[in-house]
């Protein structure tokens, strides 16, 4: 039985997830839920997840939810399956694990303070500074990060790491589809722009591309 993936369009840690399963090769089925319903608040997903949020993964009787552990498991559960998520020596992976940890725990906290002040807000309830605030902070990482790519990618070969980056830094450039003076796009590096093109040209990438944004 295929394993089966709960995702909701527009969430950069359901997305890394996709991503990843097309990366691997792994058949799955795929559900998608609402956030502007109460599906995640009813009874059926909460089953899934008691936190109420997605990715879900289910693999037979087994349920796992955390983007960074469910990559994890699909890196041990299907070794042999499509390319690796944790490639290259014990070294290696460690440093991808790394970056991942570090986009969750560095990059995300600004960029859901600039999510919360722009595309979840009125233009009423904008506070310049505040804004300003966030996306200097996104900014700044997002630089540390381009000064420490390792080649192509993010770690050298694709990997996890660009998995669990590129949807973050992808829904951070929607801010400025409802602020265009935000001025966030311009300012990524170089080299991250060129590095988000290569991701881009993958051959499942736009399996994966939140519906509602084309």
């Amino acid at each position: 039985m295929a394993l089966s993936f709960h995702y909701g369009a527009g969430s950069p840690f359901a997305w890394r997830v996709w991503l990843a399963l097309e990366h691997k090769r792994i058949a799955y089925t795929l559900r998608s839920w609402s956030f502007s319903s109460a599906e995640l608040r009813g009874p059926e997903f909460t089953d899934l997840n008691p936190r109420q949020r997605v990715p879900v993964v289910s693999d037979e009787h087994f349920r796992l939810y955390e983007s960074a552990a469910i990559l994890e498991y699909l890196e041990d559960a299907y070794p042999a399956s499509g390319e690796p998520l944790f490639p290259g020596t014990p070294r290696e992976r460690a440093i991808v694990r790394r970056m991942v940890c570090e986009a969750d725990q560095y990059f995300w906290p600004p960029l859901a303070r600039l999510l919360q002040r722009v595309l979840f807000s009125s233009e009423a309830e904008w506070k310049a500074s505040k804004i300003a605030a966030s996306r200097d902070e996104c900014v700044r990482e997002l630089e540390l990060r381009a000064s420490h790519m390792q080649g192509d990618f993010l770690a050298g070969p694709l990997s996890a790491a660009d998995f669990a980056l590129y949807p973050m830094v992808a829904i951070a450039k929607r801010c400025e589809k409802k602020k265009p003076d935000l001025g966030l796009e311009a300012a990524i590096p170089i080299g991250l722009r060129t590095w988000m093109d290569r991701i881009e040209r993958l051959a499942y990438f736009p399996k994966t591309w939140p519906a509602h944004w084309t």
